[in-house]
């Protein structure tokens, strides 16, 4: 598979959205595990996932468990896969999400997927959503004073304005190694936040990048250009989707969530995927 930079750490171009494992109408753990399991197998070195994935706060943290689990079970090489994490959303347990930008509550969060996750540094800590109610500086310097203290060996935020991504790099003394934010064929407002990251060297990591949980199927219908060029290259339009991204720039890195082994497989499956310019000029404005 190719490979891509997060920092300084080489990692699978195509990496695994853990959520769909986590959340409502999620696998039991057997399938769950072996979805990951299939990943690792398919040369999937990234696997993000946050505290929040899970049914409430009751839970929390269930995503991450399962990651450890998957990583402590899996019977080839695990050394190099990174896990990467978020804190700042939680769940009350009525299916809405919440955010809590708090440096106090960042801490907690960070403790919390430390214990989660089984290790004494997170490979990659993402501040999952900005808080309205707290100023974003303060958000973010927790994530450099964490940085500082090894508990995190690399620092992200998510759902970023192209500002907040300029204020973070600024907080974290140019020590921002990802930004990850919604883009698809049918969400491309983090377009300029994109383009942003590839002119300065930062990982950028679509989530949903096939539309979310259940939207997949819909990129056919949609958008009937990237099932043209899927026809060319004999794949599937959301494979088409996962190499278009990739095309977009060497620092991208999109995670698309799996529930099923096989999904899993046909996903990183599109690293191997090469377009032509005119393709993806193509699929740029379909």
């Amino acid at each position: 598979m190719r490979e891509r930079h997060i920092g300084e750490v080489v990692v699978s171009a195509i990496g695994l959205g853990e959520m769909p494992l986590s959340i409502e109408g999620r696998p039991d753990e057997d399938r769950a595990l072996r979805t990951i399991h299939a990943s690792l197998d398919a040369g999937v070195t990234l696997i993000d996932t946050a505290d929040a994935y899970s049914l409430g706060t009751y839970e929390h943290g269930h995503g991450e468990r399962l990651v450890a689990k998957a990583l402590a079970t899996y019977g080839g090489d695990s050394s190099g896969v990174l896990v990467a994490t978020k804190g700042g959303h939680y769940r009350p347990g009525d299916g809405s999400w919440k955010v809590d930008g708090r440096p106090e509550y960042l801490r907690q969060a960070c403790e919390g997927s430390l214990k989660a996750l089984g290790v004494d540094a997170i490979g990659l800590y993402q501040f999952h959503r900005p808080d309205r109610r707290v100023a974003y500086a303060e958000s973010v310097g927790t994530l450099a004073e964490l940085l500082d203290e090894g508990k995190i060996r690399m620092a992200g935020i998510s759902n970023a304005s192209i500002e907040q991504i300029d204020e973070a790099r600024r907080v974290l003394d140019g020590r921002l190694a990802s930004v990850q934010n919604q883009f698809s064929p049918a969400f491309r407002s983090s377009e300029g936040e994109l383009a942003h990251c590839v002119d300065h060297g930062i990982a950028f990591i679509p989530w949903s990048p096939l539309g979310g949980i259940g939207n997949a199927v819909e990129i056919e219908r949609r958008h009937p250009v990237f099932a043209e060029v899927a026809l060319a290259h004999d794949v599937t339009p959301q494979q088409v989707t996962l190499a278009w991204m990739l095309a977009k720039g060497d620092t991208v890195v999109p995670i698309p969530g799996s529930s099923r082994p096989e999904t899993a497989v046909s996903s990183s499956a599109a690293a191997a995927i090469d377009l032509t310019d005119d393709e993806v000029a193509r699929l740029d404005v379909s």
